[in-house]
């Protein structure tokens, strides 16, 4: 815990309620744009659609049509629950005799796997798997939506044609990346000044330097006129995949044509009087359903008390994915690239959507042609061959995302978080504050949590009771940590809530941009 950080300052934010819909998104203005979906009439799945084409704007650093996901969909007219699965996947050409380990001992980024050679799997062309964010909207949308696609695109473009404004916010993290993004002429033609410097901006009023995403702004346009089939088999496809090759990469066209999006049926985890949806497959939703399997033998007699449960529970569930999916063993210092957002619209459709590039930046490559930023995703593989999760082409990627949806006490929700292994601690700790003990939505993101991101750490919250910390020891090593607005030690939720007419929105009260938008009358 770095002794340089204020004792006294106190971070909060105030839920946000209405009895119409409401959207908690990492960037408030990707919230407002889906907001503004749900007034103009428009479905839970339409102010997704908006929401997640703003967030690629405005946080390309985490996310955007060059990248993957999942998402859970509620529907209340059935009352039934959709998984949506657009992850990520290796090209049909990946060589995996490319990527030798380089004998350097663990790489350094998120992942603790064998190096490889000039980290090939982490940085640069070769790290790009397949996306698949943009035909998941399109999929979500073509069922249930009922705004014009092309209208909901829109807000996106206009926000690329002004540029992303830096703010304090936006040079940090930009700066946190410089090295890596210089070695990228295009990257560093974005993102940094004169190809090596990070952007400025003032500390005194608001910064007049954006991001020229001009040519991000030309490929919006084109998926709103031509949809996902643009990117997937079409021009636009084509040139990003020519410049992934011309790069150094793999990607082919005949990937971005295979590599759809697709409906599955989410798992139900029954839980004490509470019954969750999460994705199934290779995600963390399965860890989710172990972990709360685990939590529901516990007797937990508050929420600061139940860490220890929660912890063991959440140990056993990570030695089981270890195990058996994959050892994505994170490094708990590395910054991931992931956003969350949760939707309700006024006839208690929801929505809970989880996009990513993976690492901070991507591959930290930028494709000419088409402006976007482009996913790392191969580093999702373990370079070693003959494991559950080693690399090897056209192979599906394993995802960290935890998408939820829950119902307990007449009260139905969608929840989910940002921060890549941390992401399931965090859902399973709040699900467990909304069912367990009833908490709103501002009181269950205001309660402390602790991390459990693996087997043998775990990370507590400083504003935890001393006697807390003290009974996590008997569980495991124990890291004591203070919440920070940047750099992140817990994950970002972001979700929604529905109780009788009212629903409400919350998101992590640390995160800078983030909020929760209600649709205006």
């Amino acid at each position: 815990m770095s002794a340089a950080l204020s004792r006294t300052m106190e971070i909060r934010k105030h839920v946000v309620e209405t009895d119409r819909g409401v959207v908690a998104a990492q960037h408030r203005q990707a919230a407002e744009a889906g907001a503004e979906a749900l007034r103009a009439g428009g479905d839970a799945v339409d102010a997704a659609v908006a929401c997640s084409f703003v967030l690629g704007v405005l946080e390309p650093w985490m996310s955007g049509p060059a990248g993957g996901g999942a998402a859970l969909h509620w529907r209340a007219d059935t009352g039934r629950a959709h998984a949506l699965n657009f992850g990520m996947r290796a090209p049909a050409s990946l060589r995996i005799e490319d990527f030798p380990l380089s004998g350097e001992g663990l790489a350094g980024d998120l992942f603790p796997w064998d190096r490889v050679v000039e980290d090939r799997n982490v940085l640069g062309a070769k790290a790009v798997a397949v996306p698949a964010l943009v035909d998941g909207l399109e999929a979500a949308h073509r069922r249930w939506g009922r705004l014009p696609w092309a209208e909901l695109v829109a807000p996106a473009i206009a926000a690329a044609r002004r540029g992303l404004a830096i703010d304090w916010y936006a040079a940090l993290i930009i700066a946190s990346a410089t090295r890596d993004l210089a070695s990228d002429a295009d990257a560093a033609a974005l993102f940094l000044t004169d190809g090596q410097w990070p952007r400025s901006f003032s500390w005194a009023a608001d910064s007049d330097d954006r991001l020229d995403q001009s040519r991000m702004a030309d490929s919006l346009d084109i998926l709103a006129r031509e949809g996902a089939k643009a990117l997937h088999g079409g021009d636009l496809g084509a040139a990003l995949a020519r410049d992934v090759r011309d790069k150094g990469g793999y990607l082919g066209l005949d990937d971005l044509a295979g590599n759809r999006a697709r409906f599955e049926t989410p798992l139900a985890v029954p839980y004490r009087d509470a019954l969750f949806h999460v994705m199934p497959g290779l995600t963390a939703g399965p860890t989710f359903a172990r972990a709360m399997a685990g939590l529901a033998g516990e007797t937990l007699s508050g929420p600061d008390e139940a860490c220890p449960a929660y912890a063991r529970a959440l140990i056993a569930a990570y030695r089981d994915r270890l195990s058996g999916m994959g050892a994505d063993g994170e490094i708990s210092a590395a910054p991931g690239s992931t956003t969350h957002f949760s939707v309700v619209d006024r006839d208690g459709n929801m929505v809970a959507h989880t996009q990513t590039l993976l690492s901070l930046f991507g591959a930290r490559v930028v494709s000419p042609s088409t402006g976007l930023l482009l996913n790392n995703g191969i580093m999702w593989f373990d370079p070693v061959q003959g494991r559950p999760n080693s690399l090897g082409p056209d192979r599906p990627c394993l995802m960290n995302v935890c998408p939820a949806l829950g119902h307990a006490g007449g009260r139905r929700f969608a929840l989910g978080a940002a921060g890549g292994r941390k992401i399931v601690g965090a859902v399973t700790q709040i699900a467990s504050f909304l069912t367990d003990f009833g908490m709103d939505l501002e009181a269950a993101f205001a309660q402390p949590r602790i991390d459990v991101s693996g087997t043998d750490r775990i990370v507590v919250d400083d504003r935890l009771p001393g006697r807390i910390c003290d009974a996590l020891k008997a569980v495991a090593p124990v890291t004591v940590t203070r919440k920070s607005i940047l750099p992140y030690p817990f994950a970002c939720p972001s979700g929604v809530l529905q109780e009788g007419s009212m629903r409400s929105g919350m998101t992590e009260p640390t995160s800078a941009w983030g909020d929760a938008v209600a649709e205006q009358g």
